[in-house]
């Protein structure tokens, strides 16, 4: 099975792979500008699967932007039977597409305290 991570990002959670590209509530940033996540809720690396509460510690997804946009144009249309009363609006949601880098757990390092001297 492939490595994949699960991060958080706009209030959503996403599921992502090395090499996908993912469309992501819009974020600060030119294209082509790199954005590290920190917020990974899951991930399999290898074969082993981390599950954080929340989070998982030293877990990093890096990305990069690729692109801006909109989205498809949504209408709302509000209707209320015998009042005469019709609301008609759209919408067009702002997207970032990212493409994912890589997905990395940093072990952390051990310190090595000299040993104690007994007198």
């Amino acid at each position: 099975m492939p490595d994949y991570a699960i991060i958080k990002t706009g209030g959503k959670q996403y599921r992502v792979r090395e090499g996908d590209t993912v469309n992501v509530e819009k974020l600060e940033g030119e294209i082509g500008d790199s954005v590290k996540f920190d917020d990974v809720l899951m991930t399999s690396l290898k074969g082993k699967v981390l599950v954080g509460s929340p989070t998982v510690k030293n877990a990093t997804v890096d990305t990069e932007i690729t692109d801006h946009g909109r989205g498809e144009k949504l209408t709302i249309f509000k209707y209320k039977s015998k009042t005469r009363s019709r609301v008609k609006k759209g919408h067009r949601q702002p997207y970032t597409s990212l493409l994912i880098r890589g997905i990395s757990i940093k072990r952390p390092r051990r310190s090595r305290a000299p040993a104690k001297k007994k007198d």
